[in-house]
């Protein structure tokens, strides 16, 4: 099966619960499961460090998504995942690539990729990035998937500017369904 008729299939369900032993470590914010957060609208960006494009280019929509949405119910967490493989990596390394990031959500570390491996790559097999953002309701299911790559507002790409619109309107409907 294709992975955009995968993705098909996974938008509209519950998002499982990343697995016990991930994240490793949270960097800030943390620790947080998704069940704890039922009630909140939680958007999930795997990302790695600051050689990464596309990471570097999405960035402030997160950090925007954040400072805009987080006082009527939107919780960013950046999930950090190693590239191009699993590795092991130190709690200050991540911690440069949030301050380089200016991240100020929960920043969680995925080392191992359990928690990437569950939410997306298992889900979506031949995703093409590993750099997805999941969009989850109120209720912990999935309702919008950018599938990786970049996105901003003002970014020259125009799939990237159509890409934040997309996230940006799909974030208010889901703040604006009841809790």
């Amino acid at each position: 099966m294709m992975p955009a008729a995968l993705l098909a299939m996974i938008l509209g369900q519950a998002v499982p619960e990343w697995p016990a032993k991930a994240p490793q470590a949270w960097v800030q914010g943390g620790p947080l499961t998704l069940a704890g957060l039922r009630g909140k609208v939680v958007l999930i960006r795997f990302f790695m460090d600051a050689d990464c494009p596309y990471c570097r280019q999405t960035a402030p929509s997160l950090n925007e998504f954040h400072d805009t949405f987080a006082a009527k119910g939107l919780v960013v967490i950046g999930m950090y995942t190693p590239k191009p493989r699993p590795r092991a990596v130190s709690l200050d390394e991540v911690r440069g690539y949030v301050k380089a990031y200016g991240f100020s959500f929960p920043v969680a570390i995925d080392a191992d990729w359990s928690a990437l491996n569950a939410l997306w790559l298992d889900r979506v097999p031949g995703a093409e990035f590993t750099s997805a953002t999941l969009l989850i309701d109120r209720r912990g299911i999935l309702r919008h998937v950018q599938k990786g790559g970049a996105y901003g507002k003002n970014a020259t790409d125009p799939k990237a500017r159509a890409d934040y619109a997309e996230m940006r309107e799909a974030i208010v409907t889901l703040l604006a369904e009841p809790e």
